[in-house]
């Protein structure tokens, strides 16, 4: 892959965000991080409030009620962080903040993002590989980006 000077890399999964910058040009990538997040990976007490709840019994069917299933409260959270991503990339465009953009994250974080990017977004977007790699190394990153075998994450 051809990557322009100074094109932003976005490494994302739901928990972790890595801003990248190619210092190199399109003969040779030379990644930089230029900021990070991390959301907490809170515990399953931290976020629940209740129990799970009762459902009640279709009527006239004779049948009792179940136990309605208990969301994904981790999920809800990896989604949310996505979006709040997406947001930020969103702003990034509009404000002129990148020319060229790269995301590399797993396929949920992926469905996530896809559908919240601003036209702007879409057409700055050089490429996409549906990967996780926020734990692994830059060269790693790299390696991918230029097409070379990186290590299976």
């Amino acid at each position: 892959m051809t990557l322009p000077h100074n094109a932003l890399i976005l490494v994302a999964d739901g928990r972790k965000a890595l801003f990248l910058r190619n210092q190199g040009d399109g003969r040779q990538i030379d990644l930089r991080t230029t900021s990070h997040q991390e959301r907490e990976d809170r515990k399953d007490s931290d976020i629940k409030t209740d129990a799970s709840g009762q459902s009640a019994a279709p009527a006239g069917t004779g049948l009792g009620g179940g136990t309605m299933g208990e969301p994904d409260f981790h999920q809800q959270e990896e989604d949310r962080f996505a979006r709040e991503l997406a947001d930020k990339v969103n702003a990034m465009a509009l404000a002129g903040k990148f020319d060229a953009l790269v995301v590399i994250a797993p396929a949920r974080t992926m469905g996530e993002l896809r559908p919240l990017w601003h036209k702007e977004v879409g057409a700055r977007l050089v490429g996409e590989h549906v990967r996780e790699m926020t734990d692994r190394p830059v060269s790693d990153i790299e390696a991918l980006l230029v097409g070379e075998a990186a290590p299976p994450s």
